[in-house]
């Protein structure tokens, strides 16, 4: 009898404690998530422009990013001192000849200078749309937003630019409160959805990378309105991109000299990058390399100092690689490789453009012909700069690079035969130097 009477209130202890611990649990899930960190000093509104105000809330990163301003640091093959490309390579002149970039082309400098530089090009003129406008501020966001994107573009870059004060910065890549990554570009996010992506459904370490895709990729403006448009309907590769320009029957200018309908490529570092590179298939994002994580004491934080990883060897590469001089000197090696190759075909394209002026010149040429080599030259050269408007001197994606260099190589002498042809005499080739 004493052992049923000690089994009751056993399982009645046990009955109570469950009936307790489900009360717990019932309570702890109603309640709303605790929010990590320190309570914001400042509230920062959506869209805020000014990135001194987020400055006060993330004072590590703020700081950082206003190196930018001054960090005109050169590396072998860039970095972000405003050096002269014409002057470095007078080749570049030829090769743009009728286009604006054969006036001004400078290399770019950090964030913060953004404003500055696009306003001193003298790439500028009364004819600029507001397009221009796009990757060089924090007030694109809000205007965006106010305007429509198709209002921005083409409202005239002077207009515009009564309305946009800062540079680059915070509310480019972050949610203002939440701090979370965001695309805030409204041409990616349509490059984007036409591809099937979502980018709320991405990972943060993919935001890591595709943030700066809201900038640092190949475009175009399209129609009257000079709507900004990423070309990526068939894809990112540039087989793909040189396809749908074909098309679409685009051109950005006819060469002065060979008469060919161009592309201008802008800075494809994201597309070179994704193009299965073995950092990318690793899962390395562009942020890892440039944006490296340092510490400020017991803080840890992502550098917003943007710059060259070989500005920081230490930094950027040793979080992952114990030899970073060994790293080091693959990287020169690599972009040796490139710059050479880089060069070659700058000097086959020079010569195909060369043979192609001297055969529209000759009396008995054949048009078809012709224009089968202008083709060519168009194709030759919107891959040469593929490679030679990314920033990276072909690391980010060295077989990629090369692979397409060689390409590039192969359809200028292509372009140089068919001017033969069509001149129907070898006397239209350069002399040899």
């Amino acid at each position: 009898m004493k052992r049923i009477s000690l089994n009751v209130i056993l399982t009645g202890i046990i009955v109570i404690l469950v009936a307790a611990l489900v009360v717990v649990l019932v309570y702890l899930k109603n309640q709303p998530p605790q929010k990590r960190g320190v309570a914001p000093i400042v509230q920062i509104v959506s869209m805020e422009p000014d990135s001194a105000i987020w400055g006060e809330n993330f004072p590590n990163e703020y700081s950082t990013l206003l190196l930018t301003r001054t960090n005109n640091a050169r590396t072998q093959y860039g970095g972000s001192e405003p050096y002269s490309k014409l002057i470095e390579d007078p080749r570049l002149i030829t090769l743009f000849k009728g286009y604006t970039f054969e006036k001004d082309y400078n290399e770019d400098r950090g964030h913060l200078n953004s404003l500055i530089d696009v306003r001193a090009t003298k790439r500028v003129n009364d004819k600029t749309p507001g397009t221009c406008y796009s990757c060089k501020s924090t007030d694109n966001p809000r205007l965006w937003a106010e305007l429509g994107m198709a209002t921005f573009d083409h409202a005239p870059f002077s207009e515009l630019g009564t309305r946009i004060n800062n540079p680059i910065g915070c509310a480019n890549c972050h949610e203002a409160g939440t701090m979370r990554l965001i695309v805030t570009n409204p041409a990616l996010e349509e490059a984007l959805t036409a591809q099937g992506k979502d980018w709320r459904t991405f990972t943060r370490q993919q935001m890591r990378t595709i943030v700066c895709a809201n900038c640092h990729v190949e475009y175009y403006f399209a129609g009257d309105g000079k709507y900004l448009t990423f070309p990526w309907k068939n894809g990112t590769k540039i087989e793909n991109i040189a396809q749908y320009y074909v098309e679409i029957a685009f051109k950005d200018w006819d060469h002065q000299i060979s008469g060919a309908p161009m592309i201008k490529m802008q800075h494809p570092d994201f597309e070179l990058y994704t193009a299965d590179s073995t950092h990318y298939r690793a899962g390395v994002s562009c942020a890892d390399c440039h944006m490296p994580y340092t510490r400020d004491g017991a803080a840890k934080f992502s550098s917003h100092d943007v710059k060259s990883p070989l500005s920081e060897v230490d930094k950027a590469c040793g979080a992952c690689h114990t030899d970073v001089e060994y790293v080091k000197s693959r990287v020169e090696t690599i972009q040796e490789q490139v710059y050479e190759t880089l060069i070659a075909t700058e000097d086959a394209l020079v010569a195909a453009i060369t043979s192609i002026q001297a055969a529209g010149a000759s009396p008995n040429v054949d048009p078809a012909l012709l224009n089968e080599a202008r083709s060519l030259h168009r194709e030759a050269q919107l891959r040469w700069d593929f490679i030679a408007a990314e920033n990276s001197m072909g690391f980010h994606n060295p077989e990629e690079a090369l692979r397409i260099l060689a390409i590039a190589t192969n359809l200028a002498r292509q372009a140089q035969l068919k001017a033969v042809q069509a001149a129907g005499t070898p006397a239209v080739l350069p002399a040899s130097p």
